[in-house]
Protein backbone atom coordinates (compact mmCIF):
# COMPACT_ATOMS: atom_id res chain seq x y z
CA UNK A 1 0.00 0.00 0.00
CA UNK A 2 1.25 3.76 -0.50
CA UNK A 3 2.15 5.52 2.08
CA UNK A 4 -0.73 6.85 4.98
CA UNK A 5 -0.85 10.56 3.31
CA UNK A 6 -1.00 9.29 -0.37
CA UNK A 7 -3.49 7.00 0.55
CA UNK A 8 -5.28 9.54 2.25
CA UNK A 9 -5.26 11.92 -0.54
CA UNK A 10 -6.37 9.06 -2.87
CA UNK A 11 -9.53 8.29 -0.47
CA UNK A 12 -10.04 12.08 -0.75
CA UNK A 13 -10.71 11.80 -4.70
CA UNK A 14 -12.48 9.01 -4.57
CA UNK A 15 -15.14 10.07 -2.15
CA UNK A 16 -15.17 13.03 -3.92
CA UNK A 17 -15.76 11.30 -7.46
CA UNK A 18 -17.83 8.55 -5.75
CA UNK A 19 -20.32 10.72 -3.66
CA UNK A 20 -20.79 13.24 -6.88
CA UNK A 21 -21.96 10.17 -9.09
CA UNK A 22 -24.04 8.20 -6.68
CA UNK A 23 -26.29 11.16 -5.53
CA UNK A 24 -27.43 10.92 -8.98
CA UNK A 25 -28.43 7.03 -8.99
CA UNK A 26 -31.86 7.98 -8.23
CA UNK A 27 -32.30 10.71 -10.77
CA UNK A 28 -30.37 8.52 -13.76
CA UNK A 29 -32.66 5.56 -12.48
CA UNK A 30 -35.41 8.12 -13.15
CA UNK A 31 -34.13 8.71 -16.57
CA UNK A 32 -33.52 5.68 -17.76
CA UNK A 33 -36.94 4.10 -16.93
CA UNK A 34 -39.14 7.38 -17.94
CA UNK A 35 -36.60 6.54 -21.29
CA UNK A 36 -37.78 3.12 -21.78
CA UNK A 37 -41.18 4.03 -20.70
CA UNK A 38 -40.91 1.72 -17.54
CA UNK A 39 -41.30 4.20 -14.54
CA UNK A 40 -44.89 2.78 -13.36
CA UNK A 41 -43.21 -0.66 -13.32
CA UNK A 42 -42.66 -1.03 -9.86
CA UNK A 43 -40.13 -3.69 -10.27
CA UNK A 44 -38.47 -1.40 -13.03
CA UNK A 45 -36.66 0.84 -10.92
CA UNK A 46 -35.05 -1.71 -8.90
CA UNK A 47 -33.63 -3.74 -11.45
CA UNK A 48 -32.38 -0.05 -13.46
CA UNK A 49 -30.59 0.91 -10.17
CA UNK A 50 -28.86 -2.13 -9.66
CA UNK A 51 -27.52 -2.04 -13.07
CA UNK A 52 -26.50 1.31 -12.40
CA UNK A 53 -24.74 0.52 -9.16
CA UNK A 54 -22.98 -2.61 -11.14
CA UNK A 55 -21.91 -0.46 -13.72
CA UNK A 56 -20.44 2.43 -11.02
CA UNK A 57 -18.84 -0.15 -8.61
CA UNK A 58 -16.97 -1.64 -11.56
CA UNK A 59 -15.89 1.48 -12.77
CA UNK A 60 -14.77 2.80 -8.98
CA UNK A 61 -13.09 -0.84 -8.20
CA UNK A 62 -10.79 -0.24 -11.47
CA UNK A 63 -10.27 3.64 -10.30
CA UNK A 64 -9.85 2.24 -6.73
CA UNK A 65 -7.14 0.24 -7.43
CA UNK A 66 -5.33 3.02 -10.10
CA UNK A 67 -5.26 4.79 -7.00
CA UNK A 68 -3.26 2.42 -4.88
CA UNK A 69 -6.44 1.04 -2.86
CA UNK A 70 -8.43 4.11 -2.34
CA UNK A 71 -11.90 3.73 -0.66
CA UNK A 72 -14.54 5.87 0.03
CA UNK A 73 -16.10 4.21 2.86
CA UNK A 74 -14.40 4.44 6.04
CA UNK A 75 -17.35 1.80 7.43
CA UNK A 76 -15.65 -1.00 4.81
CA UNK A 77 -12.08 0.60 5.27
CA UNK A 78 -12.86 -0.45 9.56
CA UNK A 79 -14.52 -3.41 8.74
CA UNK A 80 -11.59 -5.02 6.96
CA UNK A 81 -9.41 -3.65 9.77
CA UNK A 82 -10.72 -5.56 12.29
CA UNK A 83 -10.67 -8.81 9.98
CA UNK A 84 -7.04 -8.57 10.12
CA UNK A 85 -6.89 -7.81 6.00
CA UNK A 86 -5.30 -4.96 4.65
CA UNK A 87 -1.91 -2.87 5.60
CA UNK A 88 -3.80 -0.04 7.56
CA UNK A 89 -3.05 1.01 10.80
CA UNK A 90 -4.49 3.55 13.22
CA UNK A 91 -3.07 6.27 12.53
CA UNK A 92 -3.33 5.54 7.84
CA UNK A 93 -7.20 5.24 9.21
CA UNK A 94 -6.67 8.60 11.37
CA UNK A 95 -5.57 10.21 8.24
CA UNK A 96 -8.01 8.10 5.47
CA UNK A 97 -11.19 8.98 7.20
CA UNK A 98 -11.46 12.83 7.54
CA UNK A 99 -9.62 12.71 4.00
CA UNK A 100 -12.79 10.69 2.88
CA UNK A 101 -14.86 12.52 4.79
CA UNK A 102 -14.11 16.07 2.88
CA UNK A 103 -13.76 14.72 -0.41
CA UNK A 104 -17.42 13.73 0.23
CA UNK A 105 -18.45 16.85 1.04
CA UNK A 106 -16.69 18.48 -1.78
CA UNK A 107 -18.65 15.55 -4.26
CA UNK A 108 -22.25 16.90 -2.12
CA UNK A 109 -21.85 20.68 -2.72
CA UNK A 110 -19.99 19.69 -6.37
CA UNK A 111 -23.50 17.48 -7.75
CA UNK A 112 -25.72 20.78 -5.95
CA UNK A 113 -24.10 23.26 -8.81
CA UNK A 114 -24.09 20.86 -11.11
CA UNK A 115 -27.45 19.31 -11.42
CA UNK A 116 -30.42 21.89 -12.72
CA UNK A 117 -32.98 23.66 -10.34
CA UNK A 118 -35.40 21.30 -11.72
CA UNK A 119 -33.82 18.04 -10.23
CA UNK A 120 -32.42 19.25 -7.30
CA UNK A 121 -35.48 17.62 -5.42
CA UNK A 122 -34.10 14.06 -6.59
CA UNK A 123 -30.60 14.22 -5.13
CA UNK A 124 -29.48 14.15 -1.98
CA UNK A 125 -28.49 12.48 1.29
CA UNK A 126 -29.83 10.42 3.95
CA UNK A 127 -31.82 11.48 6.76
CA UNK A 128 -33.23 9.98 10.09
CA UNK A 129 -36.92 9.15 9.26
CA UNK A 130 -37.96 7.59 12.88
CA UNK A 131 -36.48 8.71 16.54
CA UNK A 132 -32.93 8.93 16.72
CA UNK A 133 -32.18 5.79 18.86
CA UNK A 134 -33.87 3.84 16.36
CA UNK A 135 -32.30 5.13 13.65
CA UNK A 136 -28.89 4.54 15.17
CA UNK A 137 -29.43 0.82 16.05
CA UNK A 138 -30.90 0.66 12.26
CA UNK A 139 -28.18 2.18 11.16
CA UNK A 140 -25.43 -0.08 13.23
CA UNK A 141 -27.22 -3.39 11.91
CA UNK A 142 -27.36 -2.41 8.45
CA UNK A 143 -23.89 -1.21 8.23
CA UNK A 144 -22.98 -4.75 10.22
CA UNK A 145 -24.87 -6.58 7.58
CA UNK A 146 -23.18 -4.61 4.34
CA UNK A 147 -19.81 -4.81 5.52
CA UNK A 148 -20.00 -8.33 6.86
CA UNK A 149 -21.06 -9.44 3.21
CA UNK A 150 -18.70 -7.28 1.76
CA UNK A 151 -15.82 -9.14 3.61
CA UNK A 152 -17.91 -12.49 2.66
CA UNK A 153 -18.00 -11.83 -0.73
CA UNK A 154 -14.61 -9.40 -1.60
CA UNK A 155 -12.40 -12.33 0.95
CA UNK A 156 -14.56 -15.44 0.05
CA UNK A 157 -16.59 -15.62 -2.25
CA UNK A 158 -16.24 -16.00 -6.17
CA UNK A 159 -12.87 -15.18 -8.00
CA UNK A 160 -14.75 -13.40 -10.95
CA UNK A 161 -14.36 -9.54 -9.80
CA UNK A 162 -17.84 -9.71 -12.31
CA UNK A 163 -19.63 -11.90 -9.82
CA UNK A 164 -18.38 -10.11 -6.88
CA UNK A 165 -19.66 -6.79 -8.21
CA UNK A 166 -22.87 -7.95 -9.49
CA UNK A 167 -23.62 -9.16 -5.71
CA UNK A 168 -22.62 -6.50 -4.20
CA UNK A 169 -24.94 -4.13 -6.24
CA UNK A 170 -27.40 -6.78 -5.30
CA UNK A 171 -27.05 -6.05 -1.63
CA UNK A 172 -26.48 -3.04 -1.69
CA UNK A 173 -30.01 -2.28 -3.44
CA UNK A 174 -31.98 -4.52 -0.99
CA UNK A 175 -30.22 -2.85 2.36
CA UNK A 176 -30.58 0.75 1.15
CA UNK A 177 -34.66 -0.27 -0.15
CA UNK A 178 -35.12 -2.27 3.51
CA UNK A 179 -33.14 0.89 5.56
CA UNK A 180 -34.93 3.52 3.47
CA UNK A 181 -37.95 4.00 6.09
CA UNK A 182 -35.04 4.13 8.72
CA UNK A 183 -32.16 6.05 8.11
CA UNK A 184 -31.82 6.82 4.47
CA UNK A 185 -29.53 4.50 5.08
CA UNK A 186 -26.03 5.70 4.29
CA UNK A 187 -24.10 2.34 5.43
CA UNK A 188 -20.78 4.90 4.68
CA UNK A 189 -20.40 7.82 7.31
CA UNK A 190 -18.20 9.76 4.85
CA UNK A 191 -21.55 9.97 2.32
CA UNK A 192 -23.87 10.72 5.14
CA UNK A 193 -21.56 13.44 6.59
CA UNK A 194 -21.10 14.94 2.93
CA UNK A 195 -25.10 15.37 2.56
CA UNK A 196 -24.85 16.61 6.66
CA UNK A 197 -22.85 19.33 5.82
CA UNK A 198 -24.69 20.29 2.65
CA UNK A 199 -27.75 20.46 5.33
CA UNK A 200 -26.00 22.09 7.73
CA UNK A 201 -26.23 18.73 10.39
CA UNK A 202 -23.12 17.67 10.33
CA UNK A 203 -22.02 19.41 13.52
CA UNK A 204 -24.69 17.54 15.39
CA UNK A 205 -25.08 14.91 18.02
CA UNK A 206 -27.65 12.77 16.10
CA UNK A 207 -25.63 12.99 13.01
CA UNK A 208 -22.20 11.45 14.74
CA UNK A 209 -24.60 8.90 16.78
CA UNK A 210 -26.51 7.86 14.26
CA UNK A 211 -24.21 7.91 10.99
CA UNK A 212 -20.62 7.64 12.62
CA UNK A 213 -20.52 5.88 16.07
CA UNK A 214 -23.25 3.15 15.23
CA UNK A 215 -21.57 2.28 11.46
CA UNK A 216 -18.25 1.65 13.34
CA UNK A 217 -19.24 -0.62 15.89
CA UNK A 218 -21.67 -2.55 13.30
CA UNK A 219 -18.31 -2.13 10.55
CA UNK A 220 -15.78 -3.23 13.80
CA UNK A 221 -18.41 -6.41 15.00
CA UNK A 222 -18.58 -7.61 11.37
CA UNK A 223 -14.60 -7.83 11.20
CA UNK A 224 -14.45 -9.37 14.14
CA UNK A 225 -17.11 -11.88 13.49
CA UNK A 226 -16.15 -12.70 10.05
CA UNK A 227 -12.59 -13.47 11.83
CA UNK A 228 -13.82 -15.80 14.19
CA UNK A 229 -15.59 -18.18 11.57
CA UNK A 230 -13.55 -17.23 8.35
CA UNK A 231 -9.88 -18.12 7.73
CA UNK A 232 -8.08 -14.79 5.62
CA UNK A 233 -7.26 -16.09 2.12
CA UNK A 234 -3.56 -16.72 2.10
CA UNK A 235 -1.22 -13.92 1.05
CA UNK A 236 0.11 -14.31 -2.62
CA UNK A 237 3.93 -13.80 -2.38
CA UNK A 238 5.61 -12.97 -5.64
CA UNK A 239 8.47 -15.02 -6.78
CA UNK A 240 11.78 -13.42 -7.60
Amino acid sequence: MKGPIKIAIADMVISFMWVFCSSAFGLLTYFIATAAGVQTVRWASIVIITVVFFVFLSIFNIIGGFLGGASFDPAATTAFYAAGSGADTLISMALRFPAQAAGAVGGALAIMEAIPEQYKHMIGGPSVKVDTHTGAFAEGVLTFAITFIVLLIMLRGPQSEIFKTWFLSIVIVALVTFGSAYTGPSMNPAFAFGWAYVYNQHDTWDHFYVYWICPFIGATLAGWVFRQFFSLPPVKVKKT
